[in-house]
């Protein structure tokens, strides 16, 4: 088997530089939260894929589920001839969804997707055009998704214009010193400046933000925006990509603000891997597009549609909301020990088990060092954890970890965090 550094030579040569890769690590098999790459070296997973691995590497659930799919047929474009599988993920995930109005689902592939149908179909049911999103929010890599993003770099950077009638707004975070009243008023200021409100068909917003920094908007905001949409016919869609499925403790972020919003868009740890995303809403506004305006030929894929099934049974078997807050709680308290021993940890934050920690030079706010975020997983990944880095600034360090993960790999994940902290010197 080839080694990490002949694979990586091989990469260079035939992939583009724009494809990233936070390490020089590839991949031999993986169970659970644990990770061996291709010379046998053994990881410890915080990454989770991106926030895709709530219930881990290889459940044996999903495994089974997607091996017996797979054995009976694997695509057929369900706009042509349906399966059952995509009909019940529907149902399932509209039980899930909050609030008391009917709800009807559809799903698509990636994330992205999600967030583009999502606004398809506020501007059908509209009739309108603008959308608002927020500083530091994150939905996606097309165009129109890099538009509603609000970080420039890497995301943005070359690859405008992006479509117009697009507007950011501040998010609440109180250790930057936005409040929820700056950031309400940043969005009744795009009214009075940028955007008559009677245009506006959506605002989006990420209930704890994931790339931005996992930033968790207060209840209280949360309450505000929905009023706000109410009071000038503009429908709220809750970006739930990254902290949705169990992650935050609840399956849906959005509900520790007790708000229902009128589209939801999920993606990652709903299929464990496999490429599934769902557009989920009131059924009003879900059934504006015409018939033929929604759909894409690997969009509810059977083989993702078993994988989705198999990790709903799981959450509810195995008490993985539960398991959630308890995860959550854990790392929050061992996060909080080590602020008190690190000047450079400026905040430890998160909801359920999406947790961060912001790190800061002399934790200073106004200071953020994305120098020692980088140093602090370089240094992770040679002791055998992988860790990853987000935030405007890059300076936050978040944890994925798989809500399954046995509390000793957590434990030893952490002692890994402190150890790199201590070793350089923050």
């Amino acid at each position: 088997m080839s080694s990490n550094q002949e694979l990586m030579a091989r990469r260079i040569a035939a992939l583009p530089r724009g494809v990233g890769q936070t390490f020089p690590v590839f991949v031999a098999r993986a169970q659970n939260a644990e990770v061996w790459d291709v010379e046998g070296r053994r990881y410890i997973d915080f990454a989770g894929g991106i926030g895709v691995l709530n219930v881990g590497h290889g459940h044996p659930k999903v495994v089974a589920a997607v091996q017996e799919q797979v054995g009976r047929f694997s695509h057929t474009c369900f706009q042509v001839l349906a399966y059952e599988s995509y009909v019940a993920v529907c149902e399932r995930l509209n039980r899930l969804a909050p609030g008391s109005s009917p709800k009807k689902s559809f799903l698509v592939s990636t994330g992205a997707e999600a967030v583009e149908n999502a606004v398809k179909v506020a501007r059908a049911y509209t009739g309108r055009s603008a959308v608002i999103a927020f500083g530091g929010g994150f939905h996606g890599r097309t165009l129109l998704g890099m538009g509603l993003t609000g970080k420039v770099a890497p995301y943005k950077t070359g690859f405008g214009p992006f479509p117009n009638e697009i507007f950011h707004a501040p998010f609440p975070s109180a250790l930057h010193g936005v409040s929820v009243d700056d950031a309400i008023a940043g969005v009744e200021k795009l009214f009075k400046y940028d955007v008559d409100p009677a245009r506006v068909a959506a605002m989006i917003v990420e209930p704890v933000q994931g790339e931005g920094g996992f930033y968790v908007a207060p209840a209280d905001f949360l309450k505000r925006l929905r009023a706000l949409c109410d009071a000038h016919g503009i429908l709220l869609i809750a970006d739930e990509i990254q902290s949705g499925a169990g992650r935050t403790g609840t399956w849906l972020a959005i509900e520790h603000a007790g708000v229902e919003p009128d589209l939801i868009t999920m993606a990652k740890s709903i299929g464990d891997g496999y490429p599934v995303a769902a557009v989920i809403g009131r059924a009003d506004v879900m059934d504006a597009p015409a018939p033929g305006g929604l759909g894409g030929t690997y969009a509810g894929n059977p083989v993702a549609c078993a994988a989705v099934l198999a990790v709903l049974d799981a959450f509810e078997e195995e008490k993985l909301l539960e398991r959630s807050r308890r995860l959550g709680e854990h790392l929050t308290a061992r996060l909080r020990d080590l602020a008190g021993r690190h000047a450079s940890i400026a905040e430890v934050r998160g909801l359920g088990a999406m947790v961060a920690i912001e790190l800061c030079k002399d934790g200073d706010p106004h200071r953020p060092d994305a120098d020692l975020t980088k140093a602090l997983t370089a240094r992770a990944i040679e002791k055998g954890l992988a860790l990853l880095s987000c935030g405007t600034y890059g300076n936050v360090i978040r944890i994925l970890v798989p809500l399954t993960a046995e509390p000793a790999i957590v434990d030893e994940g952490l002692d890994i965090i402190a150890a790199c902290l201590a070793e350089l010197g923050a």
